[in-house]
């Protein structure tokens, strides 16, 4: 097969948010509804673009932020708030809309929506990260661009548990003696109204999709590989929360992580690396380079160059372009970032018969747990308290049934995995698990249908455009 390359004209030529609108139009025409609503779905409802002053140090600096809620087709809309300096309004368009397609792929009722503050957090003092974020927050408040069924922000890159729960506090104070506060932001700490599992919802959910992904003999076969997880060499970019959690999933399950990437550079060994051996090397050194054994990259891009099964960019967006597209070794990337391909890597990836698995369905672990969160928030119970001890009671008159007509007992371990009742992280991981399951093979049964024509990206935009155009209909909004 011919090598597709790309030049960096035709590389530049496409924004972030011109990029998805491009993989949108792509899938647009498979659907059967009229431009009009097309163009409805694909189009940004509402721009937030802000500037406020903060007191930092001896002086005043101004802020730059935003917050874009790009569809209300369902309420409230619902996207992370990321806190670095390239945060601008083309990107925070970009990953609202994608939020739109990932809430929609995922069957959770939300419309999409993003936030971003434009700082580097690491300049900041908490008490002036605190500042900040208390005063962002009260700015979305009297915009009325935050709320329980308006719009639930959650964390995104550089943000956390701590600036949430600073953010539910703002709003709360705000809004004295609304019942639902708490359901206002997502991803808080346990102890604020936090579910648990939350943390490490998007790294499992990346496991569970690819996971599910690779047991499909007849794909797999295709990528000449074998069925399962274990025994599949993987690489990983990026060890923060996504990254982290993804490649300790898979290397608890068998996989081998041979790569790992960081932004001070990257190691490789194709027997395998320890993840929990190179996270304490780096607490130690402050760098995952000079791991024993490992080959070392300055430049971490060069890490996803080698050899793999399983290629998983869960960092920045664009780190995979036309300039390094053809040296990528991989059969199989998910893409646990959000648009961490270009469209031009895609096609070059496409042409050699790299399966790619969208960011827009494998990343959705986070919102889909944002999601559990919520339903928490508003029915203020505690997931498991009204059912663990009636499961586990009715377990126990089953078991006690068995083994009276058996004549044989259970060990004191295998009694206690047997009674064992759904604890809160039990559900959330179960309905989790659910949820990528399904909606893989919602996207596959479209790959298929449409007779190997698109890549699987594009399906899975067919598969969210169909849904979301649905519900427009369904609004009557046009006459």
């Amino acid at each position: 097969m011919e090598k597709v390359t790309a030049t960096p004209t035709q590389e530049a030529h496409y924004s972030f948010f011109q990029g998805v609108e491009r993989n949108f139009d792509k899938a647009a025409k498979y659907t059967r509804f009229e431009a009009g609503i097309l163009e409805q779905i694909k189009a940004c409802n509402s721009v937030y673009r802000m500037n406020f002053p903060v007191r930092i140090g001896d002086g005043v600096e101004v802020i730059e932020a935003y917050r874009v809620q790009h569809s209300h087709h369902k309420l409230p809309c619902k996207g992370g708030i990321r806190y670095s300096m390239d945060v601008n309004q083309d990107e925070v368009m970009a990953l609202a809309s994608l939020m739109t397609y990932k809430c929609a792929i995922v069957n959770v009722p939300f419309g999409g929506a993003k936030g971003g503050i434009k700082i580097n957090p690491k300049k900041y003092t908490p008490l002036e990260l605190e500042k900040i974020t208390r005063r962002y927050a009260s700015e979305l408040v009297k915009k009325n661009f935050i709320g329980p069924g308006i719009d639930v922000p959650a964390p995104d890159y550089g943000t956390g548990a701590r600036e949430m729960s600073w953010i539910v506090d703002t709003y709360a104070s705000m809004k004295p003696g609304e019942v639902d506060a708490m359901a206002c932001i997502t991803g808080k700490p346990v102890s604020q109204g936090g579910v648990r599992g939350r943390t490490e919802a998007t790294g499992l959910g990346i496991y569970y999709g690819i996971r599910e992904v690779v047991s499909v003999k007849e794909d797999m076969d295709k990528l000449g590989l074998t069925t399962g997880i274990h025994g599949k060499k993987v690489i990983v970019q990026g060890l923060g929360n996504v990254g982290f959690h993804a490649a300790k999933f898979f290397q608890d399950n068998g996989a081998i992580i041979v790569g790992l990437a960081e932004y001070e550079g990257g190691i490789y060994n194709a027997a395998g690396l320890n993840l929990y051996q190179v996270v304490e090397h780096r607490k130690t050194t402050g760098s995952i380079l000079g791991f024993a054994g490992a080959t070392e990259f300055k430049n971490s891009a060069e890490t996803m160059e080698q050899p793999c099964d399983i290629l998983i960019p869960s960092a920045l967006e664009n780190v995979i372009n036309g300039s390094n597209a053809d040296r990528i070794q991989a059969k199989i990337i998910g893409e646990g970032a959000n648009g961490p391909l270009t469209p031009e890597a895609d096609e070059i990836l496409g042409a050699k018969g790299v399966m790619i698995i969208p960011d827009m369905y494998l990343n959705a672990g986070g919102v889909t747990v944002s999601y559990f969160e919520w339903l928490k928030n508003l029915s203020h119970v505690r997931f498991g308290r009204m059912d663990k001890r009636f499961s586990e009671n009715q377990y126990g008159t089953i078991l006690h049934t068995v083994e009276n007509l058996t004549g044989k007992s259970v060990s004191d371990v295998e009694r206690k995995v047997l009674l064992h009742g759904p604890d809160e992280v039990d559900l959330v991981y179960s309905g989790l698990e659910d949820t990528m399951i399904s909606s893989y093979h919602e996207i596959r049964d479209a790959w298929v249908g449409l007779g190997g024509k698109v890549d699987m990206r594009t399906a899975a935009f067919t598969v969210a455009i169909n849904k979301i155009g649905v519900s427009y209909e369904e609004l009557g909004i046009f006459p």
